[in-house]
Order: structure tokens, then sequence, then C-alpha cells
């Protein structure tokens, strides 16, 4: 990705914006935020005058041997999603055309998601619209009993409200209880919604993939989440996560 990408990606993650990522270059550089707001800057060369200018900035830096937030397969566990290649959206247009599924969540970063409404036309505009890499989680359509969806919020915990406007956008929004009510609101104005436990075993989508790279090889480390869905993002907060 861009320098400037990467900049305002690791700003993200500092200010606590609920997005994270490892920014990367195999055996070369990365930069992890970590989730006590410590920075991990790790080079494969000694980077004396930068450590030097960093210090005379006031800022404090310890040499380490290793990053905490280094991936580790065994610890992280799980074998990678199934790659979104050919046959898997020939698999994903058999059920659109079925009435089967019909919304696509697009995670092209940790935290920060988009949501895409599938039919047989708009298919192949939503795959070249994806992120590189991004996760990909299959739903069933969304449901046009709005006044149900509305009857459905549970008395509390944290879930993700997905709906259509009237001009055919998807938004979603996580949140607790203390936020039903807005979230309420805007479904009411809703032509089709729904209500998705963000607690990781509920509401599981029908499939998931991972975007493979040009060559076909998947290299993305997306994993079946161990947590739950969503790290809890500020209703109508910083927008990652919160409308697509």
């Amino acid at each position: 990705m861009p320098l400037h990408t990467g900049l305002e990606l690791v700003r993200v993650m500092l200010r606590d914006n609920g997005a994270w990522c490892r920014l990367e270059v195999e055996d070369a550089f990365a930069v992890h935020v970590g989730w006590d707001q410590y920075l991990y800057i790790g080079s494969s060369h000694p980077c004396e005058e930068a450590l030097a200018e960093t210090r005379a900035l006031g800022l404090h830096a310890e040499r380490l041997t290793s990053s905490p937030y280094d991936f580790d397969p065994e610890v992280e566990g799980a074998a990678p999603l199934r790659p979104g290649d050919d046959a898997f959206w020939a698999t994903l247009g058999s059920a659109v055309a079925s009435g089967h599924a019909g919304v696509l969540e697009e995670t092209y970063i940790g935290g920060a998601t988009r949501w895409h409404r599938l039919t047989i036309d708009a298919l192949g505009a939503v795959r070249a619209g994806l992120a590189p890499r991004a996760r990909l989680a299959v739903r069933p359509p969304l449901s046009s009993d709005v006044d149900a969806v509305l009857a459905s919020f549970p008395a509390d915990g944290l879930v993700e409200g997905v709906w259509q406007t009237p001009d055919g956008r998807l938004h979603s929004a996580v949140c607790d209880e203390d936020d039903f009510p807005e979230l309420a609101t805007r479904i009411s104005a809703a032509t089709a919604a729904v209500l998705l436990s963000a607690y990781e075993g509920e509401d599981p989508p029908l499939y998931t993939a991972v975007m493979p790279d040009d060559d076909g090889v998947v290299r993305a480390r997306w994993r079946p989440s161990q947590a739950g869905r969503h790290d809890v993002v500020p209703f109508g907060g910083t927008g990652l996560g919160v409308e697509g």
C-alpha cells in the first residue's frame, strides 16, 4: 500500500478508532500497534539515525528482540479461510439466484467493514470493488419486515444492525443497549434490515472466504475469529464499521 495510507492506518490505531492490522514487508520492515497503544517497529537494518531522531523528539524507544504482535500460526490457530476465487463466486452466484444469499460483509482491516447487497447483475461489480485480501462473509437477504426486526431487539448486549435505505444503500452500526433507541430510529426508516449478534458463535454467516492475490494465492492471515465478531465501536463514531 502507499506510504500515506500506512501512516493513516497507524494514526487510526494509535487513536483507538476501532480498526487494527499489521503493516509488514516480509523479512524487511514491520509496524505493529498494541492494544496498550505501544508502537512496535521492526527492521532488518539497525536504523540508528531514526532511533536518535525519535529520542530527540522526547519519545522513549526501547530495543526488543521481537514484537509481541508478530504473527504466530501456532498461537492464532486454525487454517486460513478458503480463497474467494472463481469457484467461490460461482457458488455465490447460485446462492444469490436461489434467494439463499443476499448480502456480503467485507472486512478490509480488523474492525472496519463494508456491506454489499447481492444481485446476479451486481456480483461482478461487487467483486471488482473489494479491497485486496479482504475477508468475506456471506449472509441471507435482509428482511423486508422491518417491524419484526424492530421487535427483535434484545434487552441488552452487543448487536449489529444492517439496513437498507430507500436509495438502495446498505448501512451498519454496532452498539449496545445504550444506543438501541438511536439504532431503532434509523432502522424504522429502512426498506429492509436485520439484527445480528456481535458475539462469537451467534448468527454465523452462511460461508466465508478471503480474497486471494492476483496470482490466486491467499496470503492474508485471516483466521476464523476466536473472539467476538466486533470490538466495541461507539455508535456513530469514527465511521469504521459503522456505515458502508
